[in-house]
């Protein structure tokens, strides 16, 4: 018995194209484009390549090159959009650093934030493990993370501090302290034989931040003397007035809800986002409640913040959430993650009554201490109803100051290039709107526009004290998948599919021939999942399985032999196809399956 079935990618052929950002990614990389080519050493000009976080905010991946040697700053990941299913999230192509990986003489890290760090485990051994700088707790995160991917190489991971300096190859790298969400960021200082660099990394200007120091001011305004050559700042809030607002002002908010609330306290926020966690801690320990931390995530970045002395709590301030029937509402707060109303995430749970041990009581007061991420409004404000509905108060941070983002305003960014006063400015970290109203940020702060330059994901920029300007030649960036343990091997061809059987459904249509006679044998069986129900389509189904065995004899009563097994697959699929689109207007991805006995 041989069974002939049709490949999944040969069934897609109906499939809708993708949306969204995945065809501005694919444009990339047409045949239409100039070809990579093996990598010449050309002197005295410094490379530019990002290999992520231009055109979008996340998987940052940026690269330095000059003569023989590289330096790569960040190495993020980028979580998937909706129409991805199935997807765990996005790498940075590296391509273009395979045949140049015996010139990288490091990897600096900025801060611990996945869209930063994200991407480490899957990419050290194909560049063959260069060590990585970063800080204390951001080597702490990258290492915590490491523990659920053993099999993959282990990083080597220097510890550096806003005071270190390095010397990798022709790159004299020395750091400077920023604010930003999560303690420990800095932004990198890389000296070449053409010039310096500054590279901010995500940052803000807070002049009276909680659990850390304010912005090495004096440090960055010494560096805007010496004649900097290029500053590659982040974009996120570029096109947003103003100043972000201090933890100081977070935390005072923050102490008018612990005052307030008759129950219990519910806090959702990024589980990186440790200095809110701090704030809550503090405050829980001032008002007598103890604090329960829910969210994998979050209890892995707190437990390396605590055992690195990043954050600060009393011995029995923090208690397991199966412990909670111990002690009346008004003495909990619960910090956990979910605040863009991610489906699994804690919050989504506890409000849809899905949590083991937590569900919402009438007297709990909720808070967003959390921005929305462009994309998860509709997702935010459905929690939101539905947390409105059972609890006592719902705070968000568009009615009150309980969330300060981590990225510079508009002032800040001014502020920033007024300090550093580079010859040219180079935006990174934001969409494409991002990057143009930076660009028109520091035509505003002094910088002349023909020396201002918006990189997108593969450009190659080369800089000298001359010029900076775009080679024709592009990086490849098709996107990298990941999917469970299957690295790239998800390509657009299979999303196409997983979109397809997501908006119609699959129709299997199982046929038994004789292979004598090419007759078939039995009524075809028919599998529909995400197409009709079969209970409720009985006349459809007849005309189906009628039409399945006048199309498969066709082709195999009387034909040549062998039989064509291909063609008839083939010509199933296309009729039945149509013939479901004219009765129904849908397009079911159609998987014949026809057994020869």
């Amino acid at each position: 018995m041989r069974q002939q079935t049709t490949h999944p990618r040969q069934a897609g052929r109906h499939s809708r194209p993708a949306r969204g950002r995945m065809r501005q990614n694919t444009r990339e990389n047409t045949p239409s484009r100039v070809p990579l080519q093996p990598a010449p050493i050309t002197r005295g000009i410094l490379k530019f390549v990002p290999l992520g976080g231009c055109g979008e905010v996340t998987r940052s991946m940026y690269i330095y090159e000059y003569e023989d040697d590289i330096v790569i700053v960040d190495m993020g990941l980028q979580f998937p959009e909706e129409d991805m299913p199935g997807i765990d999230y996005l790498i940075p192509n590296i391509e273009y650093l395979k045949n140049r990986k015996d010139r990288i003489r490091g990897i600096i890290i900025t801060h611990g934030h996945y869209d930063h760090i994200g991407a480490i485990p899957h990419l050290l051994d194909p560049l063959g493990n260069p060590p990585i700088y970063a800080t204390a707790l951001t080597r702490g995160i990258i290492l915590k993370r490491q523990d659920d991917f053993k099999q993959y190489v282990t990083p080597n991971i220097e510890i550096v501090t806003p005071e270190s300096k390095l010397k990798l190859g022709s790159f004299d790298i020395e750091f400077f302290h920023v604010n930003h969400n999560i303690p420990d960021s800095i932004g990198v200082v890389l000296k070449t034989p053409i010039g310096t660099v500054i590279h901010t990394g995500d940052f803000k200007f807070d002049h009276t931040p909680v659990n850390e120091r304010p912005a090495d001011i004096p440090r960055l305004t010494q560096l805007g003397g010496d004649n900097v050559l290029l500053l590659v700042s982040e974009s996120t809030d570029a096109w947003v007035p103003g100043h972000q607002i201090s933890e100081a002002d977070v935390q005072k908010s923050l102490e008018e809800i612990f005052k307030a609330a008759p129950g219990r306290i519910i806090a959702a926020t990024f589980s990186s986002l440790l200095t809110r966690i701090q704030q809550l801690i503090w405050l829980s320990e001032e008002h007598g409640r103890k604090l329960v931390i829910e969210g994998y995530s979050m209890k892995q970045n707190v437990a390396v913040a605590q055992e690195l002395g990043y954050i600060k709590v009393k011995k029995d301030t923090i208690i397991d959430s199966k412990e909670l029937h111990k002690y009346p509402d008004e003495k909990i707060t619960i910090a956990c993650t979910g605040a863009q109303g991610e489906d699994h995430a804690v919050l989504m749970r506890i409000a849809n009554n899905e949590h083991k041990l937590i569900s919402i009581h009438p007297d709990d007061s909720i808070i967003f201490s959390s921005s929305v991420i462009p994309g998860n409004e509709n997702s935010v404000q459905r929690l939101k109803d539905v947390l409105y509905k059972r609890a006592k108060k719902v705070y968000h941070y568009a009615t009150m100051d309980i969330h300060a983002g981590g990225h510079a305003k508009m002032d800040e960014l001014k502020e920033m290039i007024q300090m550093i006063k580079p010859k040219y400015l180079i935006p990174i970290h934001g969409n494409y709107f991002m990057l143009k109203h930076h660009v028109e940020l520091a035509w505003e702060s002094g910088v002349e526009p023909k020396h201002t330059m918006i990189a997108e994901d593969g450009d190659i920029v080369e800089i000298t004290p001359q010029a900076m300007y775009k080679t024709q030649e592009k990086a490849p960036t098709d996107l990298v998948m990941v999917d469970g343990l299957g690295v790239g091997d998800v390509k657009e061809v299979v999303l196409r599919d997983r979109q397809h059987l997501s908006e119609d459904g699959i129709f299997v249509i199982i046929t038994i021939v004789d292979s004598n006679t090419g007759k078939v044998r039995t009524s075809p069986d028919i599998i529909s999942r995400g197409f009709i129900y079969l209970k409720e389509s009985q006349e459809l189904l007849k005309e189906v399985r009628q039409k399945t065995r006048k199309i498969v004899e066709e082709v195999t009563v009387g034909g040549a032999r062998p039989i064509n097994w291909t063609h008839a697959k083939d010509n199933l699929r296309e009729k039945v196809g149509q013939f479901l689109f004219t009765r129904t207007q849908r397009r079911p991805m159609v998987l014949p399956v026809i057994i020869e006995v």
